[in-house]
């Protein structure tokens, strides 16, 4: 029996996809590997999982076994875990997916001319398309939901530990997060890269490999931190 039995763990996964039209949009490379294994290793520690999952992502092994809910873009993802976490008793967030950095503010065509919305725009020539930020979901959970065990994760295009290591206890202090999965991006194009589990106190945990992270993340959650 896993210790996880009765409490709720919402997992986000996979890519956002901001749409430009009703058929084309722009995502990113995650295909919810992550957020898979750490759905099954909650489930396995008995865990009542919600799994929140992109367009794209993969599905859950045993997803049947699960609440499901799909998102589209970043502002979908975050109407849908706003409304998810004050309407229903979530005692874990994990934020395994990976959100838009941007999301279309305008488009307009060669001349200069908004283009207002169509269902599909001319491919006579290229739009020009403004962006604008995305909204950071991470730290606006504990303001939903104040008694939540949140978890993050970190991704940066470096391969200097310490440089990861303090972005992600930097992103765990202004989202009141109770741990970090830090990452590289080289992770995105293979399973068994490291990651470090940092938790709010104590020392970062080295673990080689997604599944073993998710299971290693798991654990550290059995251990009295709900």
């Amino acid at each position: 029996m896993g210790t996880l039995r009765g409490k709720t763990v919402l997992i986000t996964s996979g890519g956002t996809l901001e749409k430009w039209d009703r058929v084309r949009g722009h995502t990113n490379l995650s295909k919810g590997t992550m957020g898979c294994y750490l759905a099954e290793a909650a489930l396995a520690a008995g865990a009542h999982v919600l799994y929140m999952h992109g367009y794209f992502a993969q599905l859950p092994v045993n997803h049947s076994k699960m609440q499901t809910i799909k998102f589209e873009g970043i502002e979908d993802l975050g109407e849908k875990l706003r409304h998810t976490v004050q309407e229903q008793q979530v005692d874990i967030v994990i934020m395994a997916a990976a959100g838009s950095d941007w999301v279309i503010d305008k488009v307009y065509d060669q001349s200069g001319n908004l283009m207002e919305e169509a269902g599909k725009m001319p491919s006579d020539e290229p739009p020009i398309i403004h962006f604008k930020k995305a909204p950071k979901l991470l730290g606006q959970i504990k303001g939903w939901q104040p008694n939540v065990t949140l978890v993050g994760f970190k991704l940066e295009a470096t391969d200097d530990e310490a440089f990861l290591l303090a972005r992600a206890r930097l992103r765990m202090e202004t989202a009141q997060a109770q741990f970090m999965v830090a990452n590289s991006s080289q992770s995105l194009y293979g399973g068994d890269e490291p990651h470090w589990i940092v938790p709010a106190e104590g020392q970062p945990i080295k673990v080689m490999g997604k599944e073993q992270t998710a299971q290693a993340l798991i654990t550290c959650l059995q251990q009295g931190t709900v």
